[in-house]
């Protein structure tokens, strides 16, 4: 059975964003977790990368029905011809969600995840009620580790 992680964030990342979003990608795939997003360019591409190059499988929840967006690190595209409105699925697919950065379309991934009794840990994103913000890429690290023990 594969265990899957939800990452969120911008597809207009900053470099530090883009950073982060890459070694957290790595740092699930080792731990041998699929990573689902939403398969566009910023954060969800940033995360597919890392996960890729340690041999990860990734899942992109894609807006069209063609899944033409999609990154060039998503293995498996969802192509669900919802544009944003699936965003309630990425956070459905995941044990637990990490949100890194962000702009809307994050906030409203919060909102269902939080909807949806996710746990949140968050990098720099929305100071909500329930996001588990971090403040370095190292305390980001540790979290997902303690959460993945702890499930």
């Amino acid at each position: 059975m594969f265990r899957i992680v939800s990452v969120i964030g911008s597809s207009q990342a900053n470099e530090e964003e883009y950073q982060v979003a890459y070694q957290v990608g790595r740092f699930l795939a080792k731990k041998g977790l699929v990573v689902v997003c939403g398969g566009r360019g910023g954060v969800m591409e940033a995360v597919c990368k890392g996960a890729k190059e340690e041999g990860g499988l990734t899942v992109g929840i894609m807006t069209t029905y063609t899944g033409e967006e999609a990154n060039p690190y998503v293995d498996i595209r969802i192509n669900t011809g919802m544009n944003w409105n699936r965003n309630p699925i990425v956070v459905a697919s995941g044990e637990f969600v990490i949100a890194i950065g962000g702009h809307w379309g994050t906030l409203s991934e919060i909102a269902y995840a939080l909807i949806l009794n996710k746990r949140i840990i968050g990098y720099k994103t929305y100071n909500i009620e329930g996001v588990e913000q971090t403040e370095s890429l190292e305390e980001l690290l540790n979290r997902i580790e303690s959460m993945l023990a702890n499930l």
